[in-house]
C-alpha cells in the first residue's frame, strides 16, 4: 500500500528526525554548478527545500533572488531558525503544485524522489510552467530502484528521459561525477532547458 505523503507525513518526519535524505550540506554537484553561474540576479526556486543547504549557500554567495518552498511547517521553522537572515518574503510554506511564480532556475535535490510516482508527470508539467522562457531545471535524481510504497522513490535514466524530453531540452542527464561517497554511482546530474511548447 502506497504511503500518502501529506503535510502531516512530512511534519512527522521532521519531528522524529527521520530525515535520512538530508546530507547536512549542499550536494557537491549542485555546489559546483552554482559556482560557475555568472549572473547573481537569477530568480531561483528550491522546491521541497527542507533544511535547504542549497538556499543558504546561494544566499551567502549573493544570489539574493533565491526562494524556498516546502509543505512542512517544521521544515520551514528549522530553516529559518538556522538561517534567520534569509528574507521571509522568499519563503513559501505551500504545496509546490499550488505555487505560481516564475523562475530562471529551479534546483532539484531529493524533491522528485519524495513525490509518489503517480505525480511525476504533474511534476514535469509544473516545472515547465514555473520556469521562464529558456529557464533551467538543474540538480540530481536517483538512478537506482528504491522503495515501492514510501519515499524515496527511485528510477532510471531511460524512465526520466521519456518523462522529461517532451517538455525540456535535455542538455545533461548523466551519472554525477562528484557525488558524496554514500551516493556514488546512484545519482544522475540533470541540466534541462524549458522547451517552448503549448501544454
Amino acid at each position: 500500500m502506497m504511503v500518502e505523503t501529506t503535510k502531516d507525513f512530512w511534519n512527522k518526519k521532521y519531528r522524529n528526525n527521520k530525515t535520512g535524505w538530508d546530507i547536512g550540506a549542499i550536494a557537491t554537484p549542485i555546489k559546483e554548478y552554482i559556482d560557475q553561474l555568472d549572473s547573481k540576479n537569477l530568480t531561483i526556486l528550491i522546491p521541497g527545500s527542507g533544511n535547504s543547504w542549497e538556499a543558504e549557500y546561494l544566499f551567502q554567495n549573493q544570489f539574493m533572488n533565491t526562494n524556498v518552498i516546502d509543505i512542512s511547517k517544521l521544515a520551514i521553522k528549522r530553516f529559518t531558525k538556522r538561517f534567520p537572515q534569509f528574507p521571509s518574503k522568499n519563503i513559501f510554506e505551500q504545496n509546490f503544485f499550488d505555487h505560481t511564480q516564475e523562475y530562471d532556475l529551479i534546483i532539484e535535490h531529493t524533491f522528485f524522489c519524495a513525490l509518489t510516482p503517480n505525480l511525476r508527470s504533474d511534476y514535469v508539467k509544473k516545472m515547465h510552467l514555473l520556469l521562464k522562457p529558456q529557464g533551467k531545471l538543474v540538480g540530481l535524481l536517483f538512478d537506482r530502484p528504491l522503495n515501492k510504497d514510501h519515499p524515496p522513490f527511485g528510477g532510471s535514466l531511460a524512465e526520466y528521459w521519456e518523462l522529461f524530453e517532451p517538455y525540456f531540452q535535455i542538455k545533461k542527464m548523466e551519472p554525477a561525477k562528484n557525488s558524496i561517497p554514500p551516493r556514488k554511482g546512484s545519482e544522475l546530474f540533470i541540466l534541462l532547458i524549458k522547451k517552448e511548447i503549448t501544454i
